[in-house]
């Protein structure tokens, strides 16, 4: 695969916290938002749990040398906020972040960079109010600094939130992820304080990390389309794009909340201050998640933002129904290029779930994840020759693991988790990733 990308492209694989560490009680953890909603009858399919996940919190040596052995550059882990201050603020617990420091050193050791993510969602039950309570972003800075302060001197790379839109508008709008909530005017606080926390985020890694500190926000964004021509889906589309991706690349990037949406919303976020100068603190990069984009029609009797994705007929579409449109990740890192000027892009979360089968011998031929795997980094590839800055990949993900309301049943890793007996194997797509990493660093 003959792809065009500057020779120090960064090739990483990510993982998250709570979606792989298990040991949820180990050594002084506490529950997290999480922890709570996957007992709530229903909530999760099947009724998984995270309890054990991949058991990542003990085993992670076993994941470093097969980091490894696909060469990786880079690994993108999320630190667990109930696992280092338990109780969201207040004491630190040493043996949490005793894990996070040993993880490091062993990754830089390894020849392998760290990148952190200090909120992946597992917000601790502790915090009573959760993310529309403007007190948990202070909460969320004080615990950031206690992380860049004992990993700063060796954590160069930060990623402060991860796709706030999904603890926003899936955790307190559609209340399908934790906490479970759908209440439109708790999503709109949730959202504000989530950026704020970013912020603050930044602000407090900058100021703690003893050395310099390269920060940015990771979001989710799907490029969106009108079903059809007709004058209202062509303006549900308009919605739809604020909705998935203006209403935090706008403030995030100095912009303030896009005005048009606060009507659609017809809700004011709670804005104090100088919070907004806060939310768009310079970051040194921009950390893009990209898994599908979204057709969209009018949806005028439905829930704001007033518009619903539909199917795209004939398309190829992954384990979750998601379709396959590599060139929408190309779309994206233009857009955060050219739109809000953007001087460095890392795809920090790419891949894609499939009915994975077991062969005979126990490998696993995932052809279509390979299929996949290639389609995007060509996306990647011909965005950075057109000059966009992008700096680095990370597939999603380098393990099976707990996939959040669809527990265990969806499998996303380049490297197969057994549940049952917790045997790693590298899938197929693990191998040809690693293919593609070496063959980049030949050229």
């Amino acid at each position: 695969m003959n792809l065009h990308l500057p020779a120090d492209f960064l090739w990483g694989a990510a993982t998250a916290a709570y979606q792989v560490e298990g040991a949820v009680d180990a050594d002084g953890r506490l529950p997290s938002i999480w922890d709570d909603f996957v007992r709530v009858p229903g909530a999760v399919l099947n009724g998984d749990t995270a309890d054990v996940a991949c058991d990542h919190y003990r085993r992670w040596p076993e994941d470093l040398a097969i980091m490894k052995q696909l060469g990786l550059d880079a690994y993108r882990f999320s630190v667990a906020w109930p696992r280092v201050i338990p109780t969201g603020r207040g004491a630190v617990n040493a043996a949490g972040l005793d894990f996070y420091d040993r993880l490091v050193d062993a990754l830089l050791e390894a020849g392998i960079r760290p990148f952190a993510t200090l909120f992946h969602w597992d917000l601790p039950s502790a915090l009573k109010g959760g993310w529309p309570e403007r007190d948990t972003a202070y909460a969320y800075a004080d615990y950031a600094a206690v992380v860049a302060a004992r990993l700063g001197d060796r954590v160069r790379d930060w990623n402060t939130v991860n796709e706030p839109l999904c603890s926003a508008w899936l955790g307190y709008l559609e209340g399908r992820f934790a906490p479970g909530v759908k209440d439109l005017k708790q999503a709109i606080d949730a959202s504000h304080h989530l950026l704020l926390a970013h912020g603050l985020g930044v602000q407090a890694i900058t100021a703690n990390a003893v050395r310099p500190a390269n920060v940015g926000l990771v979001v989710n964004l799907s490029g969106i389309e009108p079903a059809s021509d007709a004058a209202a889906d062509v303006e549900a589309a308009k919605r739809m794009d604020g909705h998935v991706n203006r209403w935090w690349l706008d403030p995030s990037n100095g912009r303030g909340y896009p005005a048009d949406m606060i009507e659609v919303y017809g809700v004011e976020p709670p804005v104090v201050g100088n919070d907004l100068e806060v939310i768009s603190t310079p970051v040194g990069f921009h950390g893009l998640n990209y898994y599908f984009r979204q057709i969209v029609e009018d949806d005028p009797d439905g829930p704001a933002p007033r518009a619903r994705q539909v199917p795209v007929e004939g398309a190829a579409t992954t384990a979750m129904g998601w379709e396959i449109h590599g060139q929408g990740l190309a779309d994206l890192i233009h857009r955060l290029a050219n739109e809000y000027g953007a001087r460095a892009i890392y795809v920090t979360e790419s891949g894609a779930a499939f009915d994975d089968k077991v062969g005979e011998d126990g490998s696993i031929h995932d052809a279509d994840r390979i299929a996949y795997l290639e389609e995007h980094l060509g996306a990647v590839a011909g965005a950075a020759e057109a000059g966009a800055p992008v700096k680095g990949y990370f597939a999603w993900s380098l393990l099976d693991n707990f996939e959040w309301d669809s527990g265990l049943s969806k499998r996303f890793g380049l490297v197969r988790v057994d549940y049952d007996t917790q045997v790693r194997t590298i899938k197929a797509s693990g191998h040809r990733y690693a293919e593609i990493i070496a063959e980049h660093r030949k050229r």
